[in-house]
């Protein structure tokens, strides 16, 4: 039974709020095992009188505006610790840099102790209670949640719940033909049920790492190792396994972790005769965990780490009643938005933006240009297939454009994962790379470099427009080029992806403030739109948001309505200057310059973009730009010219 006498009145509203639901799902997804769940709850309780009270208040904060995350204020940036700065301590000390990126939402790549050369970048756990060595210590990220929550910052921290390294003391233990912790991953006597799994179970890396068991020859068994032969397979069928990941999860966000990203989300459980991708137990597990955070840490998000297609993305934010993450990556916009730099056609984006816009707006997305894993052609090939495009031609196509491999082109990329059988490349490299700033800067050709910023900005304006939480990749801010040093690293020049993992070159970064630099250029673009992001209401995540006909194939048209403000945003994906066919009545301003500009046939420079905005309350309605890269958004010059929006 549990003890409820010591559970304080707060604890114990929140528990009772779930109550029912939780004992229901627990026992259904474990059989009614009452052990198991006592314990769980138990744990729960302890982890909730382990929690500081500097985050308890937190938590009561954000308690009181439960959609605090969604008002369009978060902006997002991702980092590797080791490449950005060192080490933890490191970011601390350019926190100043990051609150003058206008970032307030820091996602730090995995860093806790794994293996070296068998880490995958970290994401192969070998101890979820202390961070990598080499990076700090579980105290050092402390401190840094501290300073991160004393700006205004956020922290969000990758949580692999899928597998752990086989250097976990489970795996070890397993390794050493302990029954108890075997059960805790998947072991076979023979290869007979593994064969069985074959089947039906995708493989992620055929070309790397083909197959989803390894044997093991210490235990004389097959594991499940569904990644790579270094990560084995959690089996959440045991509730043991999920209740010490539950309390290793809630053990770091009570380090001040706010957003837990759950890795691989899909995958956690295993059923024979299935792909072993996006089981109905999947989703009790995740409701589960999303309970797990309301009652002990309610100021924690949970973010769901699901590449897949919208129709099988869109379940894992649950229902408005039994939510699941509270946000997810919009993965399908990324790879669409690549394809549409590609081919300069928006038709495909339009389409696929028409279903993520169709969806309700409590629904909060990640939005993102780049990250730190490749790009994957996963696009809607029977609606391009109206166009001519087949899949294998049409991947090539991409990856043949992205490696600067057609006539003309300047973007630079490598390819990640090749199957020539299959014809299924993914591709690797950084925002500014693809766009062909590399290549311009490398034939100091002025006029190219010109072009590419312009795609580059255009991109991130494209960011900004969407609904959700724009994140970007860091070095974006400065158009951070591909490091091609990894090729001589025998620890990683294997993986492609590290092409844009390189370290930040801070004596770039201090290039920012001359407007004359590709970096300064690039970072006092990106820092007025997120300073008219922030200033305009329009840009909330609850805003009416649709697609706006352009007629013109080359020119991508959204609307967003909120409170009084209205936004025609153009984006034009073609290299050529192109012309937006629309007919808006009211009275327009450009954002960018503050000046009135007509909504009417709308000409766009090649890989241009415009945000026009009408304000029906009356009030002014923009800003105009700031004079030099470096200035402060508050410092800019007030618009030349200004015109109230009428009421329609």
């Amino acid at each position: 039974m549990i003890d409820e006498s010591k559970w304080e009145p707060i604890y114990r509203e929140r528990f009772d709020r779930f109550r029912s639901e939780l004992q229901w799902l627990y026992g259904e997804l474990y059989h009614g095992d009452e052990q198991a769940f006592d314990y769980f709850c138990e744990m729960l309780h302890r982890c909730y009188t382990e929690r500081r009270r500097s985050l308890r208040e937190l938590d009561e904060a954000r308690e009181v505006v439960p959609d605090w995350y969604k008002d369009g204020s978060l902006t997002g940036m991702l980092m590797y610790t080791q490449c950005f700065a060192g080490t933890l301590e490191g970011i601390r000390s350019h926190l100043d840099y990051v609150g003058e990126c206008g970032v307030n939402y820091i996602h730090l790549m995995p860093l806790l102790q794994s293996p070296a050369g068998r880490s995958d970048g970290g994401y192969a756990v070998s101890d979820y209670r202390a961070v990598e060595p080499s990076l700090g210590s579980m105290e050092d990220l402390e401190a840094l949640a501290d300073d991160c929550h004393a700006r205004g910052m956020s922290v969000c921290l990758d949580f692999v719940m899928n597998h752990t390294s086989e250097d976990h003391e489970w795996a070890r233990r397993a390794r050493a033909g302990e029954r108890e912790y075997q059960s805790r991953y998947f072991f076979f006597d023979n290869w007979d049920i593994p064969n069985q799994f074959e089947q039906t179970v995708p493989q992620v890396f055929p070309q790397t790492a083909p197959g989803n068991f390894t044997w093991c020859e210490e235990a004389g068994k097959v594991v499940m190792t569904t990644f790579y032969p270094y990560q084995w397979d959690l089996n959440y069928g045991n509730p043991t396994v999920f209740n010490d990941m539950t309390e290793n999860m809630l053990y770091l966000c009570n380090r001040g972790v706010d957003v837990v990203r759950l890795d691989a989300t899909p995958y956690i459980w295993k059923s024979l005769g299935t792909t072993c991708r996006n089981l109905p137990q999947v989703h009790t597990l995740v409701r589960i965990m999303r309970m797990a955070c309301e009652i002990v840490c309610p100021g924690t998000l949970l973010l769901g780490e699901v590449v897949m297609e919208p129709s099988k993305v869109v379940p894992y934010f649950g229902t408005v009643d039994k939510p699941e993450c509270n946000m997810l990556y919009n993965v399908t916009t990324m790879a669409s938005t690549w394809h549409t730099v590609a081919t300069h056609d928006v038709r495909l984006l339009k389409h696929q933006l028409g279903t993520v816009f169709a969806l309700p707006r409590e629904y909060t997305f990640l939005n993102y240009l780049r990250c730190h894993d490749d790009i994957g052609w996963g696009l809607d090939y029977d609606f391009l297939k109206q166009f001519g495009m087949e899949e294998v031609a049409h991947k090539r196509f991409l990856n043949d454009y992205f490696r600067g491999f057609v006539y003309g082109g300047d973007a630079r990329g490598e390819l990640y994962n090749d199957d020539p059988r299959l014809g299924d490349a993914r591709l690797c490299g950084t925002t500014a790379s693809l766009c062909g700033i590399e290549a311009a800067e490398f034939e100091q050709n002025a006029q190219k470099l010109d072009a590419a910023i312009r795609l580059d900005v255009m991109l991130h304006a494209f960011l900004f427009t969407q609904s959700g939480i724009p994140v970007l990749y860091s070095g974006d801010e400065i158009g951070f080029l591909n490091d091609y040093g990894y090729h001589e690293d025998p620890l990683k020049r294997d993986d492609s992806r590290y092409i844009h993992r390189g370290n930040l070159p801070w004596e770039e970064a201090e290039k920012r403030r001359n407007p004359k630099t590709r970096q300064g250029r690039i970072f006092s673009a990106i820092r007025q739109m997120e300073s008219l992001r922030e200033k305009h209401p329009v840009f909330h995540g609850s805003a009416d948001i649709w697609l706006v006909e352009t007629w013109n194939d080359h020119v991508l048209g959204i609307g967003r309505y909120y409170q009084g403000e209205k936004l025609i945003a153009l984006f034009n994906f073609n290299n050529y200057d192109e012309t937006a066919w629309i007919d808006e009545h009211e009275d327009y301003v450009d954002l960018m310059t503050g000046e009135a500009r007509a909504a009417r046939a709308v000409g766009i420079p090649a890989n241009g973009f415009v945000w026009l905005l009408t304000d029906f309350r009356g009030k002014p309605a923009g800003i105009a730009p700031a004079a030099e890269a470096g200035d402060k958004p508050e410092e800019a010059k007030k618009p030349t010219r200004r015109r109230a929006g009428k009421q329609t």
